[in-house]
């Protein structure tokens, strides 16, 4: 019964009208619902963000947008039964693996051995993929060009996906990490144990 409602949560807030979307988001942080586990997420994840879009391009608050939206700010089933913030399906995926109900009944996700293994995969995910090549040439403080552009070439089925992604990074000013001018690689190394 959890599962149901939980699946039914998440395609009513995929489906959700942009507006109505934001005007949920913040009557949820209003009341305090989300907003400890949205901040504590950001706060545990951001050194690991900002490391990956310095290695790949990434603006880090769509790093931390895409983690926040699609683990459920990191406790959906996929994160806590194996590590997948991002809800990366197998794809020809050789390692560990879970199924998972999404779009259809017992997917095959990705599954990692930790969250700094999802993150990096995450961008590798993106980085390898022809589809999503023309997102590199956008400036990496370009979030709303990244967040219609993840949409357009696929990334999700909700037709509000580039609307969620960018309520999240202005409501978290997760644009600030964008301009990161340095991060600590022992710091990120060990964010999320």
């Amino acid at each position: 019964m959890e599962r149901f409602y939980a699946k039914f949560a998440n395609q009513m807030i995929f489906n959700m009208k942009p507006k109505l979307f934001i005007a949920m988001l913040a009557l949820l942080v209003l009341c305090g619902a989300d907003r400890s586990d949205y901040n504590k997420y950001i706060e545990k994840y951001s050194r690991i963000a900002i490391k990956e879009m310095y290695r790949s391009g990434i603006p880090a608050s769509i790093t931390l947008a895409q983690g926040l939206l699609e683990s459920g700010a990191g406790r959906g089933t996929l994160v806590l039964q194996g590590n997948n913030h991002f809800g990366i399906k197998c794809h020809g995926w050789t390692g560990r693996t879970i199924s998972h109900d999404d779009d259809e009944l017992g997917e095959c996700f990705r599954a990692y051995d930790s969250a700094l293994e999802s993150f990096e995969d995450h961008c590798k995910f993106l980085r390898d993929r022809p589809r999503y090549r023309s997102l590199f040439s956008l400036d990496k403080t370009d979030y709303r060009g990244w967040a219609y552009g993840l949409k357009r070439a696929g990334y999700a089925t909700s037709p509000t996906y580039a609307q969620n992604l960018i309520s999240i990074i202005e409501l978290y000013k997760l644009y600030e990490y964008d301009q990161a001018k340095h991060f600590d690689h022992f710091m990120a190394r060990h964010s999320g144990e």
